[in-house]
């Protein structure tokens, strides 16, 4: 078991939201229940099986899949109260365990060290600290929710900082050529859905904030588009995600601002996150049967 496994979670769970987004109320709950077993088998799994060495920076990096995870399947679920709020406080512990060693591990390498390991995946401390401002938002806390979307940005700028400064130095680093690539997309995307989230938690100064991040996830697609022809095998998951998450970030910005004809994009990214979907589900199945 890999340390970014729970990323098939976060890819399901998000695209069962954009689902119920445009009303695909059969399809959104197979992949609720979906989301929701699998996180449950993962962690049964992953106390058994998983061991990690947290001597390579990346490995704590992955593990936030295991906070966004938790944070999607939250918000899918929530309806039921009691599941919504275990979830938040599981995430919750989790993002306090591993910021720390996470800070801890990357303290250890100067800049050029950082750069020289940076890759797409490192987005995931960002997605998974928005996570937790929309399990905070709607939970009822909006500013603890403004606290964490703002130290969302800022872990944001400084991964994209990172790996946009590899890719500039060494463009042929295998890293770059990984799925993972397009979380840059994913979380400037999640960002958007925070702003969302806490917007209808009453606070609405934060649109312009929702508008940028919005801006920002649109303009990676056309260049995550045309560098996938690039990509080796990896994660498909981590692509999955980002494609679902900015079906859902476009509707909450359609919604939220009033401007109906992202709807309609956002409807267009549901369809095709969930084509990534089964195709990451089929190429997963193919490699389990020929173990």
């Amino acid at each position: 078991m890999k340390p970014d496994a729970f990323a098939a979670v976060m890819a399901t769970g998000i695209v069962s939201i954009a689902a119920a987004d445009h009303g695909y109320r059969l399809v959104s709950s197979v992949l609720a229940c979906v989301a929701a077993i699998l996180l449950a088998l993962l962690v049964v799994w992953a106390l058994a099986r998983l061991r990690p060495s947290f001597e390579d920076v990346n490995v704590p990096l992955q593990l936030f899949t295991f906070v966004a995870a938790c944070a999607v399947v939250a918000t899918r679920l929530e309806f039921s109260s009691t599941t919504h709020t275990l979830l938040g406080i599981a995430a919750a512990l989790a993002w306090l365990s591993l910021v720390p060693l996470t800070v801890r591990l990357m303290w250890r390498h100067r800049w050029a060290g950082l750069r020289d390991r940076a890759r797409g995946a490192w987005e995931l401390a960002s997605v998974a600290t928005s996570g937790l401002a929309i399990v905070a938002a709607d939970a009822g806390h909006p500013w603890p929710a403004v606290a964490l979307l703002a130290l969302a940005i800022c872990q944001y700028c400084a991964m994209t900082g990172l790996v946009l400064w590899r890719a500039l130095h060494s463009r042929s680093a295998p890293e770059l050529r990984q799925p993972d690539v397009w979380i840059l997309m994913g979380g400037a995307a999640i960002a958007t859905l925070a702003g969302d989230h806490i917007d209808k938690a009453g606070l609405g100064a934060i649109k312009p904030v929702t508008v940028v991040t919005w801006v920002v996830a649109s303009a990676w697609i056309p260049l995550l588009a045309a560098w996938s022809v690039r990509l080796r095998s990896g994660n498909w998951w981590a692509a999955v995600f980002p494609l679902g998450m900015y079906s859902s970030a476009t509707f909450a910005t359609s919604v939220e601002m009033g401007w109906p004809a992202l709807a309609v994009i956002s409807a267009v990214f549901c369809w095709i996150a969930l084509a990534a979907w089964l195709l990451a589900i089929s190429a997963r199945l193919r490699a389990l049967s020929a173990v």
